[in-house]
């Protein structure tokens, strides 16, 4: 943990582990998550002065990585294969869990408490980027560029050559999957009988 004392670059390069997670959850690709992450401490190192401490310096630099993730993606925007992968070929179990024909819940959600002190708690984060690691890649691409990288829907569907329904129809599995994997790893215990 960088002290008050610890030079600004060396508070940089101590968070680069934790860029490099973000920008491998991003890209899937090891080469561009590198470059993006590269782009993004050179970039806060030639201009020290613009972090005016509003922030955290990990925020500060997850800001910058947003921007060079979205670079990356519109680079390499031919090279990202956005087709049906063998997770979406399936039938997905998940769609016929969640509602009945007339649209009601088929099982009421487990309470999750309070979820603004949930995203505070570390350990919420560390099961979230664990249940997103774990989506097919289409649907786990999607969903960061949507929640994470507050891309919008016309940016998405405009980058990666999708159909506005394609890219709901996908978003909405990815977020059925999320919220059972956060069920099963986090709020299950919260769950009354």
């Amino acid at each position: 943990m960088p002290t008050p004392d610890t030079p600004f670059d060396q508070q940089v390069a101590d968070l680069r582990p934790y860029l490099m997670k973000f920008a491998r959850l991003q890209l899937r690709n090891e080469a561009w998550a590198e470059d993006a992450v590269s782009e993004t401490l050179l970039a806060a190192l030639a201009r020290p002065q613009s972090f005016e401490r509003r922030s955290q310096l990990k925020t500060w630099l997850v800001g910058i990585l947003k921007h060079k993730v979205v670079d990356a993606l519109r680079h390499h925007g031919r090279e990202i294969c956005v087709g049906e992968d063998a997770d979406d070929a399936r039938e997905d179990p998940l769609e016929h869990m969640a509602f009945k024909a007339d649209g009601h819940f088929a099982e009421t959600p487990a309470d999750w408490g309070n979820p603004e002190q949930d995203l505070d708690n570390r350990q919420f984060m560390t099961i979230l980027e664990a249940c997103t690691e774990r989506l097919p890649a289409v649907q786990g691409r999607l969903f960061l560029m949507r929640e994470w990288l507050e891309l919008s829907t016309d940016e998405i569907c405009k980058e990666l050559a999708l159909t506005p329904t394609n890219l709901y129809v996908l978003l909405h599995r990815a977020r059925l999957r999320l919220r059972e994997c956060l069920e099963q790893n986090r709020f299950a215990r919260t769950r009354r009988p």
